[in-house]
């Protein structure tokens, strides 16, 4: 998904307002922010910690890091991916603290709840239900991915962040992000054929 130089324009300009409201420690804009990014960075942080209450603490904060460090957003970046550059990096210091090697270690042993689903805005019930099951079946088949193919999936298919953005917020080359977006399609196919009804 290419971005139109409207679009870049436009997201300039949002960054822009938002890192001086950030600097003002605007409130307003904060509940404003909270209230645009909050199904998709729970749904990012679930997916990352596969557990809905660790995700749920690490949600928390980040937004206590916004407040506390908001000056400190330049808004070069799109907020999002400063957003989600900070989430990650408190999974990353949870797993640290826990002594975890990697993202998958964050999974409960026993926890066998399904993946965070944000309410959808369908209509039809069939459709809402048919939808459902369809991100259940993939959600399923994501979560048996490398936790690194896992993250780049989410953030190039559920958050719509370019490649760069990625690359930003993991801190990864290009081309290992292009890697891991690859190798993760392709690990994730059999899966989803696998979980089929």
């Amino acid at each position: 998904m290419q971005a139109t130089l409207a679009q870049v324009e436009q997201w300039r300009r949002e960054s822009v307002a938002i890192s001086r409201g950030l600097k003002r420690r605007d409130s307003g804009l904060v509940e404003q922010l909270i209230e645009q990014y909050q199904h998709r960075l729970l749904r990012y942080l679930v997916f990352l910690t596969n557990h809905r209450e660790t995700a749920e603490d690490i949600f928390q904060e980040t937004w206590m890091r916004v407040l506390e460090r908001g000056p400190q957003y330049d808004g070069r970046a799109r907020f999002e991916t400063w957003l989600f550059t900070i989430a990650r990096n408190l999974v990353i210091d949870l797993s640290r603290k826990r002594k975890m090697t990697s993202l998958d270690a964050l999974r409960e042993p026993n926890d066998s709840a399904a993946p965070f689903e944000p309410e959808s805005a369908e209509i039809s019930p069939f459709r809402h239900c048919e939808s459902q099951q369809e991100a259940r079946r993939i959600a399923a088949a994501m979560l048996r991915l490398d936790a690194l193919q896992r993250e780049a999936l989410v953030l190039r298919f559920h958050e719509e962040m370019s490649l760069d953005e990625i690359s930003r917020v993991t801190r990864a080359p290009l081309s290992t992000v292009k890697s891991r977006l690859y190798r993760g399609l392709a690990a994730l196919k059999p899966h989803i054929v696998e979980v089929a009804p």
